[in-house]
């Protein structure tokens, strides 16, 4: 088994896709022509995004959408990065919410949440002494 990929669902894929490569400086690897669907240059593992729609089509009984909680949802996902402080501020200029300011954790490492446009909950964090 391999981890391959998230898919988180979102109320505009190209929106989100642009937003990601501003905030974060990740290059948009593709967009389905439909505008339903489309991944970030992540490396061995994709980060996607798909719409609203076709999230509604694959779970007959509804999904929450997190733009739509008030708040964010119990998942996020990490980038790591050796300057928290300037990824935290350059995600908020973006349009970030900031859920919390970078601050440094008792094991050593730097850490923030933010929350983007679309209801992404995203970590940004210090390499990990852990590897």
């Amino acid at each position: 088994m391999k981890f391959g990929y998230t898919i988180v669902y979102v109320p505009d894929v190209a929106a989100s896709l642009t937003f990601f490569e501003n905030a974060f400086g990740l290059s948009p690897r593709y967009l389905y022509e439909s505008g339903d669907y489309g991944e970030l240059e992540t490396g061995e593992t994709t980060l996607a995004f798909a719409s609203l729609v076709l999230g509604e089509s694959h779970f007959k009984h509804g999904f929450v959408a997190a733009y739509a909680s008030p708040t964010p949802l119990g998942v996020e996902i990490a980038f790591v990065t050796e300057d928290v402080s300037s990824a935290h501020s350059g995600a908020i200029l973006a349009g970030a919410v900031e859920i919390t300011a970078p601050e440094t954790k008792p094991w050593g490492q730097t850490v923030s949440y933010v929350r983007c446009p679309d209801g992404t909950l995203v970590e940004l964090c210090s390499p990990s002494a852990n590897g």
